[in-house]
């Protein structure tokens, strides 16, 4: 990554927004502040920044939906502001796309902190070298973060990327759904394992799935890549 790293923070509330980037800027990283949703589109596109912070509650085009339209061209982390301390919220954020959510208000040094962890689980690391995992239909690349499936390229959240990778990684093998979070969210993630059924519903929604793999519940424990 490079030396200043842009975070677009997507805020109606001007003090909340300049607060957000005060904390931010004393950490190095560089903002942009957006109050709109249909700005932040635009905006999104001009700046290319490497993380999003988004407020649910915009004019003109709420969170969600500004999640939505990002993901249909960037898999960039977005953690998600609401004031709305609700399991639906969440849950649809994370349908939507998040990767990670907070409740206001919130300490400026959490949130900091939240920024730090995800920013560290998507850093690449110089030279790394291309690694390939290949399944019957199925090409997963570690170092793209791309999966071909049927011949064609799926877009996978880099969340989505990670959850499936780690399953792919150890065909047949059970992993309990704290194993999963604790893996690819790390320790400092303060969501619940509901989390990761969001996350497997949306991996299983993107494969009709052959007869050879496919990602399977074990009721009770977790879940796991089983070849047939």
């Amino acid at each position: 990554m490079p030396n200043k790293i842009k975070i677009m923070v997507v805020d109606d509330d001007a003090h909340i927004a300049e607060l957000i980037s005060l904390y931010l800027n004393k950490e190095g990283y560089e903002t942009k502040e957006v109050s709109g949703g249909r700005k932040a589109l635009e905006v999104f596109q001009q700046y290319s920044p490497y993380l999003v912070l988004l407020d649910l509650m915009l004019p003109e085009m709420d969170g969600y939906q500004v999640c939505r339209e990002i993901r249909k061209i960037s898999a960039v982390p977005i953690i998600m502001l609401t004031a709305k301390d609700d399991v639906f919220d969440k849950v649809l954020g994370l349908e939507m796309g998040a990767d990670d959510y907070m409740v206001k208000p919130f300490d400026p040094k959490e949130l900091v902190a939240r920024v730090k962890a995800v920013l560290r689980r998507y850093e690449k690391k110089e030279g790394d070298v291309s690694k390939r995992i290949v399944w019957p239909e199925l090409t997963i690349n570690q170092s793209t973060y791309t999966v071909t499936y049927h011949g064609k390229d799926l877009e996978l959240p880099p969340k989505e990327f990670e959850l499936f990778l780690h399953l792919a990684q150890h065909p047949n093998q059970v992993f309990t759904r704290e194993q999963l979070l604790d893996h690819i969210w790390g320790y400092e993630f303060m969501g619940d394992t509901r989390t990761v059924d969001v996350h497997i519903k949306r991996l299983r929604e993107k494969f009709t799935y052959d007869d050879v793999w496919s990602i399977k519940t074990v009721w009770g424990v977790g879940y796991k890549f089983e070849m047939k």
